[in-house]
């Protein structure tokens, strides 16, 4: 493989050796460790450090409380179970998107679940508090990406629920543990430190962690200000010469959030949220809807689906280097590939759950398809959630074209799922771990959620 300076980075790491270090290397880095070692030891005494203490000896206490997705009887920690139940969510590139680009919910709703199983009997939120805390950790979301118009588009430098989710995550804790507003601002600048993952790893097994970190790391941000700890008050605030949340964003004018009187229109009022109706990036769904239209034509033109009739697929796409990947080799690579998507619709008239398993990906007939596609990036196909479209063209061998569109996919806010649907989603995904009857008391408790009384039950 060709040598980058990551690359390089890393064979120094590994060949490193003890007797590379110099005399004046030795001496020299001794006096630093003992400052340090000196620091740390003073340092001991503040009051941040007792907090931090404090709030580790919990984190990492044997009382256990939070439940685990799909692990019943398992309980960890509260801010590891919803580390673990955030991953979890991520894991399959399944979960719902936004615009501006952000998978919302799995950077709050663990989180919440999790804090809801550790407060006391005496002051267990209920559904209705449940509810407003989950609404607020989106609202923070969606409104800190509106401050930037490069959240528009999709993103090339972090990830989005890396970002937002982290502070999502914190404003959401700090909601349901009833944190006074400067209590809510510091949790909102302990977040920010912790915010912030590279798009880099997308299609990589590090992707899931991204959720996982920023519903963890807000819910600790959250906890931490509870317990007294204090960061810059003004974090969202564009400040000249000194970066706060505006260092995640090249564009980044913040607006002041009023303060909610008799009504308050949240922005899910007026965005609503795609669902995914297979296991992939939010961009594929547009390439998969054209491939499955364009498939249906080439049926009815040929009487079933040959390959061998097919001469090129042009895919005409908008440019998205982390999701433009010929070949992908592993189930996180297929699940970011315009053309392993595209191609696995086409052959299969179908994408789910199977599709990414070791055996579909490297199928010799998938192969032989992909080996046909060609991809064009029109220049009105722009990377972004709201205005891009996908399209499948087959170029036959006999001279003929077929071609199949989508600008709105089945599941986007502008064509959401319907109930049915929805709902289909959620049995076929929950019964590879629970029986019907829990499945059906989750849907029944969801849908009922403004009367439970106690939120931990969920």
């Amino acid at each position: 493989p060709e040598e980058t300076v990551t690359s390089s980075f890393a064979a120094f790491v590994h060949a490193v050796r003890p007797e590379h270090l110099s005399k004046t290397v030795c001496h020299r880095s001794k006096r630093m460790i003992l400052d340090s070692i000196g620091v740390g030891l003073v340092g001991s005494t503040t009051h941040v450090f007792d907090i931090a203490l404090q709030y580790c000896r919990e984190l990492y206490s044997s009382v256990a409380v939070s439940s685990v997705y799909g692990k019943p009887g398992v309980k960890l920690s509260p801010t590891l179970a919803a580390f673990t139940n955030g991953v979890a969510t991520h894991s399959m590139d399944f979960d719902d998107t936004w615009h501006p680009a952000t998978h919302p919910s799995g950077a709050v709703l663990p989180a919440l679940l999790a804090a809801s199983q550790m407060l006391p009997p005496s002051t267990k939120p209920n559904g209705v508090d449940f509810l407003l805390a989950f609404n607020v950790g989106l609202e923070v979301q969606g409104r800190l990406m509106h401050f930037s118009t490069e959240a528009h588009n999709i993103p090339k430098r972090f990830h989005p629920p890396s970002v937002v989710g982290t502070m999502g995550s914190a404003a959401a804790t700090a909601k349901l543990l009833s944190l006074s507003a400067a209590q809510c601002a510091h949790a909102l600048g302990i977040a920010a430190s912790l915010a912030g993952a590279p798009m880099a790893n997308a299609a990589t097994q590090a992707k899931p962690l991204h959720i996982g970190n920023a519903t963890r790391l807000g819910f600790e941000a959250a906890l931490l200000a509870a317990r007294g700890m204090e960061a810059n008050p003004s974090i969202l605030d564009d400040i000249p010469g000194c970066s706060g949340f505006s260092a995640f964003y090249s564009v980044y004018q913040p607006k002041p959030l009023s303060t909610p009187s008799d009504h308050h229109e949240f922005l899910l009022e007026k965005q609503d949220i795609a669902f995914k109706r297979f296991p992939a990036h939010l961009g594929m769904h547009w390439v998969v809807d054209a491939a499955l239209s364009v498939r249906n034509l080439f049926i009815n033109y040929a009487g079933s689906f040959s390959p061998s009739l097919i001469r090129t697929i042009v895919l005409k796409i908008p440019v998205s280097k982390y999701i433009n990947r010929p070949f992908p080799s592993s189930e996180h690579q297929a699940r970011h590939s315009f053309q392993f998507n595209a191609c696995t619709a086409l052959l299969d008239g179908e994408v789910g759950l199977s599709s990414f398993t070791e055996s579909s990906i490297h199928r010799q007939e998938l192969r032989e398809l992909l080996d046909k596609v060609v991809v064009e990036h029109p220049e009105d196909n722009v990377a972004n959630f709201d205005k891009m479209y996908g399209e499948v063209a087959l170029l036959l061998h006999s001279g003929d074209v077929l071609t199949g569109k989508c600008d709105t996919f089945y599941g986007h806010w502008r064509k959401p799922l319907s109930k049915e649907s929805l709902l289909k989603k959620f049995r076929s995904n929950a019964s590879h771990v629970l029986p019907e009857e829990k499945i059906e008391t989750i849907i029944t408790m969801v849908d009922n959620l403004e009367n439970l009384s106690d939120s931990s039950q969920l």
